[in-house]
């Protein structure tokens, strides 16, 4: 699958690591939570880029004490319709998880801004669409649903809706 960060397709320097595969002194892994939390002194005593799969019933309370030492925290879309991964994201964020935030499953293009607005900042997508169309995907909508945003560049729906509604934004004449 390739890697999209920061629009373009990049080489994962992060290696899978099996929950019974011995830990290395250095490089850059990814491990379960179940492995994070059994072998938390070790993995915090070595020099590793240290990657998270979490699961999208998991808990992020659990790595709060964590996050620190994590560079990455992938999580997953199993499949279109589940979206519990994005509050799960959001929630990383309003914790104050500022490494690299991974979508990985089914991520399609028409979800990239989305994503984006509850934190995300990686994807690892499948070939079925070119750079192009991946590229061109965060431009498509003009306006966000969520107040409060990661990227404060987007205005939001409601706003846009109501604009002259609130005393404090009372439109120009001729709007």
């Amino acid at each position: 699958m390739p890697l999209l960060k920061n629009n373009q397709f990049v080489e994962d320097d992060f290696v899978a690591l099996a929950d019974d595969a011995a830990l290395p002194a250095d490089g850059s892994i990814i491990i379960s939570l179940s492995r994070l939390t059994a072998d938390w002194m070790q993995v915090s005593a070595r020099k590793l880029r240290c990657g998270l799969r979490l699961g999208n019933t998991d808990k992020v309370e659990i790595v709060a004490r964590m996050m620190g030492k994590l560079a990455l925290i992938i999580l997953p879309f199993p499949a279109f319709g589940d979206g519990r991964s994005y509050s799960l994201a959001r929630q990383l964020r309003l914790d104050g998880y500022k490494g690299e935030l991974r979508a990985e499953g089914n991520v399609l293009p028409d979800q990239l801004q989305l994503m984006r607005q509850v934190g995300f900042d990686s994807f690892a997508v499948s070939d079925r669409f070119p750079l192009g169309v991946w590229q061109a995907a965060p431009q498509q909508m003009s306006l966000s649903y969520q107040r409060g945003l990661v990227c404060d560049r987007e205005v939001e729906v409601w706003s846009q809706r109501h604009r002259g509604i609130n005393e404090w934004e009372v439109p120009a004449h001729g709007d």
